[in-house]
């Protein structure tokens, strides 16, 4: 894996975390990017889509020994996307909607170099208990989830309280699919 310098094309604290937790070295580099996506495009198919426009911006700029990881994850609860919300009213409203309900966090990744691009999804269904208005107020208040899609984040109090059941892997809900990033990985370096 030292052969490669690996570029993480976000700013997020989870994926650095998470990216550092499997043993890659890296640095930051991230271009702002407009996330506007096709309309027609199937909301299953928008994280993968996003995370090749964002790693998109950023490989012209590579030297030929380095690969960008890019990442985007979206919050789907019966075909809409939440995403990140605008303001406390918004997450509020969000945090409603997922209460007592079971939705479908799913993260795409691309990754890419000046020699070869590779791009998946991973997808992770979670069942919220029922949320009070009390413990969503104090979520927010406490947390302050305006970064992450659907308002909140698993790492978090409401991870803790409010997940029943999870089919799928924990680390795609926090924003990286480790287990199938290292597989990728693996291979993209052979």
């Amino acid at each position: 894996m030292n052969r490669i310098k690996w570029i993480l094309g976000s700013q997020s604290p989870r994926r650095k975390e998470l990216l550092a937790g499997i043993g890659i070295e890296f640095e930051v580099r991230t271009k702002d990017t407009e996330e506007i996506y096709p309309e027609t495009l199937a909301a299953e198919d928008v994280p993968e889509f996003l995370a090749a426009l964002k790693a998109k911006a950023l490989l012209p700029d590579l030297q030929e020994n380095e690969a960008v990881i890019c990442a985007d994850t979206v919050v789907i609860l019966n075909g809409e996307i939440l995403g990140k919300p605008v303001d406390f009213e918004d997450a509020k409203e969000m945090l409603r909607k997922l209460s007592g309900q079971t939705h479908t966090v799913i993260t795409g990744v691309f990754i890419g170099s000046s020699a070869k691009t590779v791009s998946f999804s991973d997808r992770t269904e979670v069942q919220f208990e029922s949320l009070t208005e009390e413990e969503i107020t104090f979520y927010i208040n406490q947390y302050k989830p305006f970064d992450k899609a659907g308002s909140y984040g698993v790492q978090e109090w409401i991870g803790y309280v409010a997940v029943k059941h999870m089919n799928g892997t924990y680390t795609n809900v926090m924003g990286l699919p480790t287990h199938r990033l290292y597989k990728e990985i693996q291979k993209f370096i052979r």
